[in-house]
């Protein structure tokens, strides 16, 4: 399973309008085969800066991924919108993982 975390500074002027013009992108990604899970969220703490999290279930995904015919024109559509360079953590979590695992440290029920 390959794991990826971007953190997207946003400029000011796009912070409240960047997810409703990814939208149309997001979900073709979320469409792909192989793809786990792919989320949005909004940094509590610096409302200009959006990170995602995308799950694929193997490299082969992940690499089908960036070769979608959506992948490089998402990115021109985010280029005008962002105030810098992404950072990025990219994690192979080997075979066999398919998802999240139940946090040990904090069971419910």
């Amino acid at each position: 399973m390959i794991v990826i975390t971007v953190r997207f500074p946003v400029k000011p002027e796009y912070a409240d309008t960047f997810l409703d013009e990814l939208r149309e992108d997001t979900e073709a990604v979320r469409a792909e085969p192989g793809c786990l899970w792919y989320l949005w969220a909004r940094n509590a703490e610096d409302p200009n800066e959006y990170v995602l999290t995308e799950g694929f279930a193997d490299a082969d995904a992940g690499a089908a991924h960036v070769a979608a015919p959506h992948f490089r024109p998402g990115l021109e559509k985010m280029r005008p919108m962002l105030a810098a360079t992404p950072k990025i953590i990219f994690s192979d979590l080997g075979a066999g993982r398919t998802g999240w695992d139940p946090m040990g440290e904090l069971q419910i029920g």
